[in-house]
């Protein structure tokens, strides 16, 4: 069973930062793109970074480019996005997904259930 478990969320200072990881079983992590999506309250879903198999390639919404940094490390099947000088407006449940491909397709295949972050004074 493909399972997406995700972590790190919590309440933090805008300004601050955060690490949120996602560790993935039941099928070969290496061999898939991952991509970490958001969900702000009262919105829909927004896709915010991908990275590529090998960790070569990654990929980021506007809004957070140059703020967050997605990386992986595939000996301990884990997804990391490290959310830097954090804005209020980063306020949502954070997703990791499964990319049905190894290179970034847009196409995901599973979601984990998710962890929140607020950004609040």
């Amino acid at each position: 069973e493909v399972q997406l478990v995700e972590s790190g969320g919590g309440l933090v200072q805008p300004g601050g930062s955060l690490r949120l990881s996602c560790v993935a079983s039941g099928f070969i992590f290496s061999d898939h793109a991952m991509t970490w999506v958001r969900q702000a309250p009262g919105k829909g879903l927004e896709w915010v970074s991908s990275i590529n198999y090998n960790g070569v390639g990654t990929y980021y919404a506007d809004p957070v480019k140059g703020r967050f940094t997605i990386f992986r490390d595939n000996a301990k099947n884990t997804l990391y996005l490290q959310l830097n000088s954090l804005k209020t407006e980063d306020t949502a449940i954070y997703y990791c997904e499964k990319d049905r491909r190894p290179y970034y397709s847009g196409d995901p295949e599973t979601r984990g259930q998710g962890t929140q972050v607020t950004v609040s004074s």
